[in-house]
C-alpha cells in the first residue's frame, strides 16, 4: 500500500536543511533556530518510528480491515463528498486522540516524547515516539462506518504531512481567515510551550475549529517557552522514548493502594495522592 510518510521523507529532510540554513542566513533574536545534538535526538526518534510502524502498521491494517468486514456498508472512494466526511471525521477523531494523550498519564506517556524538545523547528516534527499503540482504538469507529482501511490510513498520513509544516518559528501569523479556521505555526507553537497559560492547549491536527469549539484554544502572545515544565535534560533517544514510562513504574510500585496505582496510571499527568484535582499545570510535570 502506497505509504505517503516515507515517500514524503526526502521532502522532510530537505526543508529541514533549508529552514536550518536559514537561521545562518536570516538570524532573528528571538528565535531558537537548531541545536546539533536536539536535532540529532529528533532525527533518531523520528528514524525508529518509523522502524516501529513498519510492523505495527500491518497490525492496524489488519485491525481496520477486521472491522471494515463488519460495517453495513461500503462508502464509495470516487465519490467526493466520502472524502470530505472522512477529512472532518478524521481531523475530529485527531482532536480527541490528541487531547486524551495530554490527560490522561499512561497515554501521555508516549506522547511526551513529542514534547521534550525545548526548541521549535521542522526536525521537531519528526521527534515521534517508539510506542505509538495507543492511537488503534481511536479510528477503529471510521472503518465500523464503511471507510477502507487504505482511505483512513491515507487520510491520516495526510494530517501528519501537513502538521509537519507548522512545526517552525520562520513564520509569524497568516492571513487572519487562516488563523481563524485552520492550525497554524502560531497555534501549534502555543501547543508547544510550557507557559502556564499554553499549557494543554490547541490539540488541533489540521483544523483549529475543534479547539475554539470545545474551549482550548490559546492564541499566541508573550514568548513562548518549549519543552515541558520539567525537561528530560538528556540527549539520549532511549531516555527520551521511555523516561516516563519508567517514571509511572517507579509510582506504581511505591503506590500504597489501588486507588494510587490507578491515579498514578489514568489520572491526570502529575498527579499525587495528595492532590486528586490535578491542575492543568501538573499536566507536564512528571515528564
Amino acid at each position: 500500500m502506497f505509504d505517503l510518510i516515507r515517500t514524503a521523507i526526502p521532502v522532510f529532510v530537505l526543508l529541514l536543511a533549508v529552514e536550518a540554513a536559514s537561521y545562518y542566513l536570516l538570524p532573528e533574536d528571538d528565535e531558537l533556530g537548531y541545536d546539533r545534538r536536539d536535532t540529532a535526538t529528533s532525527l533518531s526518534m523520528g528514524i525508529g518510528n518509523v522502524i516501529v510502524n513498519l510492523g505495527w502498521k500491518l497490525v492496524v491494517l489488519a485491525t481496520y480491515a477486521g472491522l471494515f468486514l463488519l460495517a453495513p456498508w461500503e462508502l464509495p472512494a470516487d465519490n467526493p463528498w466520502t472524502w470530505v466526511a472522512l477529512f472532518f471525521l478524521d481531523d475530529f477523531v485527531y482532536y480527541w486522540y490528541h487531547r486524551t494523550h495530554h490527560t490522561v498519564r499512561v497515554l501521555w506517556a508516549s506522547h511526551v516524547v513529542h514534547h521534550s524538545s525545548e526548541y521549535f523547528n521542522l526536525s521537531t516534527a519528526l521527534r515521534q515516539p517508539w510506542t505509538p499503540m495507543s492511537s488503534l482504538p481511536y479510528w477503529m469507529p471510521l472503518a465500523l462506518l464503511g471507510f477502507s482501511p487504505w482511505m483512513i490510513l491515507l487520510q491520516q498520513s495526510i494530517s501528519l504531512v501537513y502538521q509537519f509544516f507548522i512545526h517552525t518559528e520562520r513564520i509569524d501569523r497568516m492571513w487572519r481567515p487562516i488563523e481563524l479556521v485552520f492550525n497554524t505555526p502560531s497555534h501549534h507553537r502555543v501547543h508547544h510551550g510550557s507557559n502556564q497559560q499554553y499549557l494543554d492547549r490547541n490539540y488541533a491536527g489540521i483544523l483549529i475549529v475543534w479547539d475554539r469549539l470545545f474551549g482550548t484554544f490559546e492564541a499566541e502572545g508573550e514568548r513562548v517557552r518549549y519543552g515541558l515544565t520539567k525537561n528530560v535534560d538528556s540527549f539520549n533517544p532511549v531516555r527520551v522514548a521511555f523516561h516516563e514510562w519508567t517514571a509511572i513504574w517507579r509510582d506504581v510500585r511505591s503506590a500504597r493502594t489501588w486507588r494510587e496505582r490507578l491515579g498514578y496510571t489514568v489520572g491526570h499527568p502529575g498527579w499525587t495522592p495528595s492532590a486528586p484535582a490535578a491542575s492543568p499545570a501538573a499536566n507536564r510535570s512528571m515528564a
